[in-house]
């Protein structure tokens, strides 16, 4: 008995884990799909048919992982805004400044290059107003530009780097590298549609910083 109940123990346990594996599968299969249904169509245009179509789910298998079409929206934003801030966080103060921020920029511009969804997603979450991370851009990315600003300006007063506004510099990088995502079509447009809409955009980009920050 003890022999048949340890192996109906095992067999549960089993199950249980397999169950855990299918959930995982199913979420990252929802999340993937509305990655690709925000991006394309902004959070106000997608529905939720349109991500369990995209998933190939039902709807109500949807909303069994999820409370709707906010929560799964939250959900990628979350874990898109770590690995969007990680690039800035590997700014090494200690190193030879020029070289970091052009490493920062190779960072941003590789993130759009690969991730070129999750980019029109935030931009798209951006130029609604912020409304579902607010708090961490007031917070979290606002304290990390901060730093970031307050090192740059102490690189520029030790004579390391041209004397330029810290905000404005981040910005710009933000600008150029991530404008190879959000106009990715535009770009292809006028260049080809067969064209890496990033070709030739990483020498430009070291000539143009490379320049701007040469110590006077």
């Amino acid at each position: 008995m003890a022999q048949a109940n340890a192996q109906r123990g095992s067999s549960g346990a089993a199950e249980a884990r397999t169950t855990t594996r299918i959930q995982r599968r199913n979420r990252r299969i929802i999340l993937d799909a509305a990655l690709e249904v925000f991006s394309a169509h902004g959070f106000r245009g997608a529905t939720l048919d349109q991500i369990a179509a995209e998933a190939g789910l039902s709807k109500p298998n949807i909303l069994y992982y999820f409370d709707g079409k906010e929560a799964i929206h939250r959900a990628l934003l979350t874990d898109l805004l770590s690995t969007w801030l990680d690039p800035l966080r590997m700014l090494n103060p200690e190193g030879e400044p020029v070289a970091e921020i052009m490493g920062y920029m190779r960072r941003k511009l590789a993130m759009s290059r690969e991730f070129p969804r999750e980019s029109r997603l935030f931009a798209n979450e951006i130029l609604q107003g912020a409304p579902r991370i607010e708090a961490v851009i007031r917070t979290d990315l606002r304290a990390l530009v901060d730093d970031t600003a307050a090192l740059l300006r102490r690189w520029a007063d030790q004579g390391r780097i041209a004397p330029v506004d810290p905000y404005h510099l981040i910005f710009s990088i933000w600008a150029l590298t991530q404008h190879y995502a959000d106009f990715e079509a535009q770009i292809r447009m006028i260049r080809g549609d067969d064209t890496d809409p990033t070709d030739g955009a990483e020498a430009f980009m070291d000539t143009l910083y490379t320049r701007l920050l040469a110590p006077r």
